[in-house]
């Protein structure tokens, strides 16, 4: 893994509640979808969650019923 994509995994984990922690989900959502590991639907919970700071994007996918592949490699990849 290159430091760009080892950055934006680290920031696609910053937690919920912080200000801003959304938009800075998102844009590392972003970036990993244009790597090939986010699905567009998935991207696009993370899109509705980053105006949302205190949402936790996993939560929303868990309740809506997909992404669950992401979830499972969000959890797997350190």
């Amino acid at each position: 893994m290159d430091d760009e994509t080892r950055r934006n995994w680290e920031l696609i984990r910053t937690p919920p509640g912080i200000e801003w922690s959304g938009r800075t989900r998102y844009a590392a959502a972003t970036f990993l979808h244009h790597q090939g590991e986010m699905s567009a639907e998935v991207l696009e919970v993370y899109r509705i969650c980053s105006r949302l700071d205190a949402e936790d994007p996993l939560d929303v996918l868990r309740r809506w019923n997909i992404g669950s592949d992401w979830i499972e490699q969000f959890l797997s990849t350190r």
